[in-house]
């Protein structure tokens, strides 16, 4: 069964308390402490593997645990780190907070491994505390917790095209003709129950990916048939290929199909529903007298005005293919090349570790039209974060936001144009 989502409950390793001993040796009395440090906790990391291409491996196995570290020895013996996990996943994927449904980190592109979850860090042996004033400490640093974080990882395919439409239009046997795909092909509904990718090569110019999504049919973004567990497949894609059944072998008219299925999208993400389309009208082979020429007409009189031109074609016959891949390959071309990635919204480090440190926002005494924030939570936020990059500043907007200190900073009269200082940094406050 094809498995393109999994939920699991990860955990890093905790740090490994620090020791506490003095060196007692023959004529050493009072050697002093000697407690060794714990060792740190091993990280959850994510890889992605060439060799994967579903998330079947964890669809029976929900935990995953990172080894803690040891604790730390005498004579100053330093506590053995705790093995890190590696889970593989296949390229595409990505992890997000179960709870929230935020973004941690889109596995594909230039992202091969990313740590997710930190290992706790050792705690200091007494060692470290000895002063003048006290030369026999008996404490001990102990190490820090490990973190918990339940993720949902669902695979989005990374392909140039989304084939779509209503089952059984002849996607399948389209992505047959035209790639190196072998997909499952017979006259019945939902004959693809996984979307299948094929490689387009086309003489003269570079080819693409093309991915066949299956399982739209109405009521499909409200879980309808099979469309709900694969709509999200379509997000990477740059075009959007929508196939009909222009003869109506089964009834259907292919004007309604086409406003059915984009209505699914536009409710799934109405991002979806903006992409750059094209209508390719199947089954042209199966027209009798000047039917087909009506059906075009009807297609070409609906669509052609909102910029979806329409291709006949046959993908039993190869009718009208090439004039489709070409245009379609122009319209890739015309596309910025960057793959769609999905950028992080939520940092397990900064929302574990951060959420019960305090915060102060205060309005300057000594400065008019100044406003001071500060506290354990903003120094840490700042210690993470890059804001010179466009998604590091993006990432500390949504953290004044989420954290309530824009909310407070408007209780107490911050007005456009206004004084905000985190340390520092300072900026005007527009909102």
């Amino acid at each position: 069964m094809f498995a393109d989502r999994a939920k699991i409950l990860i955990r890093s390793g905790k740090g490994g308390d620090g020791h506490v001993s003095f060196r007692r040796e023959l004529f050493v009395p009072n050697g002093g402490p000697d407690g060794g440090d714990g060792g740190k906790g091993g990280d959850v990391i994510f890889e992605v593997d060439e060799g994967l291409n579903t998330l079947v491996d964890y669809r029976h196995r929900r935990k995953f645990s990172a080894t803690d570290g040891e604790p730390g020895g005498k004579r100053r013996c330093h506590g053995g780190n705790g093995a890190d996990i590696v889970l593989k996943v296949p390229e595409g994927t990505v992890i997000m907070d179960a709870a929230s449904g935020k973004v941690i980190a889109d596995m594909s592109g230039e992202n091969r491994r990313q740590v997710v979850l930190k290992g706790g860090k050792g705690g200091n042996g007494n060692m470290h505390y000895a002063t003048a004033t006290m030369q026999v400490p008996k404490y001990a640093q102990p190490g820090q917790p490990a973190q918990e974080l339940e993720v949902r990882m669902e695979l989005k395919v990374i392909a140039d095209v989304g084939l779509v439409g209503f089952p059984n239009v002849g996607k399948s046997t389209l992505l047959s003709r035209v790639t190196n795909a072998e997909p499952k092909i017979a006259n019945y509904h939902f004959t693809t129950l996984s979307p299948n990718l094929g490689v387009v090569d086309l003489e003269g110019c570079s080819g693409f990916v093309i991915a066949d999504i299956p399982g739209l049919i109405e009521g499909a973004s409200e879980g309808v048939g099979l469309g709900l567990e694969f709509l999200r497949h379509i997000e990477r894609t740059k075009v959007i290929i929508h196939m009909v059944d222009a003869a109506s072998v089964e009834g259907r008219d292919p004007v309604d199909d086409i406003l059915k299925i984009n209505q699914e999208l536009t409710q799934y993400d109405a991002s979806l529903a903006k992409k750059p389309q094209v209508i390719a009208a199947n089954k042209m082979d199966a027209f009798y007298g000047d039917e087909a020429e009506e059906t075009l007409k009807r297609l070409r009189d609906t669509f052609e005005p909102q910029g979806i031109q329409v291709f006949p074609i046959s993908a039993v016959s190869g009718q009208g293919l090439k004039e489709l891949l070409y245009h379609v390959q122009g319209m890739l071309r015309e596309l910025p090349q960057e793959p769609t990635v999905f950028e992080q919204e939520y940092d397990p480090e900064l929302h574990l570790k951060a959420d019960n440190l305090p915060f102060t926002v205060e309005k300057s005494e000594e400065e008019a039209d100044t406003y001071i924030v500060e506290g354990p939570r903003i120094e840490k936020m700042l210690g993470y974060t890059n804001l010179e990059s466009e998604k590091g500043f993006q990432f500390f907007q949504n953290f004044l936001k989420d954290n309530g200190i824009l909310e407070k900073l408007e209780e107490l009269g911050v007005k456009d144009g206004d004084t905000i200082r985190m340390y520092g940094l300072q900026f005007d406050y527009y909102k």
